[in-house]
């Protein structure tokens, strides 16, 4: 059972570490040299995955009178608020909010995909 939570979990850093590697090419300006921007995709893959399964249950539970008010559009702005909070923590990357809504909104295609072409990546 913990062999295939932490396959899921190292799945779910490298699919995280894609998204994050797009999302901060197309939105986030950053000030990195070339030899530390891999690494930095890497922890932002990681920080992501950690932040997702941390804090983020936390956030959708406190905002969930908005969530439902919204008609679930407020989990959007809960989702941007994760990649911003991961784009902060990151060294020479800033982000605005615009480009969180627009990160928030590729890395959910992308783990959609993720989730359809890899059946057990949920399971």
């Amino acid at each position: 059972m913990i062999k295939k939570q932490l396959a899921t979990f190292l799945l779910r850093w490298i699919v995280s570490s894609f998204a994050m590697w797009i999302c901060i090419r197309l939105f986030a300006t950053t000030t990195a040299s070339f030899e530390s921007t891999i690494w930095i995709y890497i922890l932002a893959g990681f920080i992501f995955s950690l932040i997702n399964s941390i804090i983020k249950p936390f956030a959708t539970l406190l905002s969930l009178p908005f969530i439902v008010l919204t008609l679930g559009l407020f989990v959007l702005i809960v989702n941007a608020a994760m990649v911003a909070l991961t784009i902060w923590l990151l060294p020479d990357i800033s982000i605005g909010f615009g480009g969180a809504v627009l990160s928030a909104l590729t890395i959910s295609l992308i783990n959609y995909l993720a989730n359809f072409l890899v059946p057990s990546y949920t399971k």
